[in-house]
């Protein structure tokens, strides 16, 4: 199963050059990485990122994550995935740009 997180580009950089993160100011904030299913995905981007360009979605598998992945009620009382370790390069199963189009997020095809 793969999840998801949305980067704003300064932030993918960051990943990519120091090869890890700890996340965004909200994940430091909370004290882990948020991370949305492919049906949380578009309501994360509407809500958390309404009318930001220049982002980019980042899908991760799960199951490799292990004990670090814990799943925890969150927005409208469903589990989301929550990360409780840095997120590494070597974790991306792949990346794509999340483009902004008429006010709404462009979401590649291959997300399932």
């Amino acid at each position: 199963m793969l999840i998801y997180k949305i980067f704003r580009a300064a932030e993918w950089q960051a990943l990519v050059s120091a090869g890890e993160t700890a996340g965004a100011p909200v994940d430091l904030a909370d004290g882990f990485i948020h991370f949305s299913t492919a049906q949380q995905a578009r309501e994360t981007a509407a809500k958390h990122f309404a009318g930001e360009d220049g982002l980019i979605l980042v899908a991760v598998e799960a199951a490799p994550l292990g004990d670090a992945l814990k799943w925890e009620v969150s927005r409208g009382g469903a589990d989301f995935p929550h990360l409780y370790r840095n997120l590494r390069i070597k974790d991306v199963a792949w990346q794509d740009d999340l483009p902004l189009a008429g006010g709404t997020h462009l979401f590649p095809d291959r997300m399932i």
